[in-house]
């Protein structure tokens, strides 16, 4: 896929937005869920309305390409997720100590 010189691919294989941290996973993926141009600048507000259009145009003439990209950067982030080791006691410690401590208190 040829990038336009707002897209960047970075050494990762992730490709931002030029002189941004925003990917372009993360714009497509709130405009595939139906959130207009107008939408995904309110949620983006360091890229500007008309590099969201680009983008959007973007998307639409390589929409193939970019929804395969899309999906692999859902699917690899979600094999992250599952892979991560758990850091700190999970919600149920946290339920245990909770309660103990209103009981502790008499509550």
């Amino acid at each position: 896929m040829q990038l336009p010189e707002f897209l960047t691919l970075d050494e990762h294989g992730t490709i931002h937005i030029t002189d941004h941290r925003i990917g372009l996973d993360d714009v497509i993926f709130f405009y595939r869920r139906g959130e207009s141009a107008e939408m995904l600048q309110l949620r983006f507000p360091t890229i500007s309305l008309a590099c969201i259009h680009r983008l959007i145009a973007f998307y639409l003439d390589n929409e193939q390409e970019v929804d395969h990209y899309v999906d692999e950067s859902l699917a690899e982030s979600a094999l992250q997720r599952s892979n991560a080791t758990p850091v700190g006691p999970g919600i149920e410690e946290l339920r245990r100590r909770r309660n103990s401590v209103r009981l502790a208190r008499g509550a």
